[in-house]
């Protein structure tokens, strides 16, 4: 027997409108899932009886950070519910020159639990078990001081005069265990910061000539890599 978070107990009984003997899949967001019967509904506690183990949605082979600068409004929303779709395995947070806030003002906000919030919808609409590690906001700067994974990518547009490698040349390369993708805010990168990733050996990446707005260029990216690694 399984209590439901509060939240999803008041998903269960006010949206889908189920009730004791009613069956769905549940998951705990590390991998497991499986086939539960409502047990027992008393207002906010919901209570599962667990039935059988139910095979996840396979996770990608390759863990994806994207390390994405914040954007305006809602639109962070947007492209965190799609990279979770897509499989992402996390979603880090930056602040760089042209973000319009700050590390402070994101951690008074409420936005970081949003964005929680949207990873968790999203994972249950597209069936993964996993709920991806949604981090808590830095600069670039201090993103850079992190431990790498095996592969980082930085995103740039060719005008930018950063001189980036065309991301096609990653398909004759071999695959890595784990990678990271920057994509910048509305504005762009800096050329102080593109320099100072490349010192830090990130690869500066483009995805060609055309100029993609700010949230569906993360998308694009991250499906581009899920293909070129047989993740997608």
């Amino acid at each position: 027997m399984v209590s439901l978070p509060r939240d999803e107990a008041e998903h269960l009984t006010r949206v889908l409108r189920l009730g004791v003997g009613d069956t769905v899949s549940v998951f705990d967001g590390r991998g497991r899932e499986f086939l539960a019967s409502v047990a027992s509904v008393q207002r906010r506690d919901v209570r599962m009886r667990l039935l059988s183990r139910i095979e996840p949605a396979i996770e990608p082979a390759v863990a994806l950070t994207l390390a994405q600068a914040v954007l305006k409004g809602d639109k962070m929303d947007d492209v965190v519910r799609d990279a979770v779709m897509l499989g992402a395995a996390a979603i880090q947070p930056l602040v760089t020159k042209r973000t319009e806030t700050t590390v402070a003002a994101l951690m008074r906000s409420a936005r970081v639990d949003r964005w929680r919030r949207v990873a968790v919808a999203s994972v249950k609409q597209s069936r993964r078990a996993i709920v991806p590690d949604i981090r808590t906001p830095l600069t670039l700067e201090t993103y850079l001081d992190e431990p790498p994974p095996a592969l980082r990518l930085m995103l740039v547009e060719p005008a930018a005069g950063a001189k980036p490698q065309s991301l096609s040349i990653l398909r004759g390369e071999a695959i890595p265990s784990d990678a990271a993708v920057l994509v910048g805010p509305e504005g762009g990168w800096v050329e102080s910061e593109c320099e100072q990733a490349r010192g830090r050996g990130v690869r500066l990446i483009t995805l060609g000539q055309r100029t993609l707005r700010a949230d569906a260029a993360p998308v694009v990216a991250v499906c581009l890599l899920q293909f070129l690694w047989g993740d997608l």
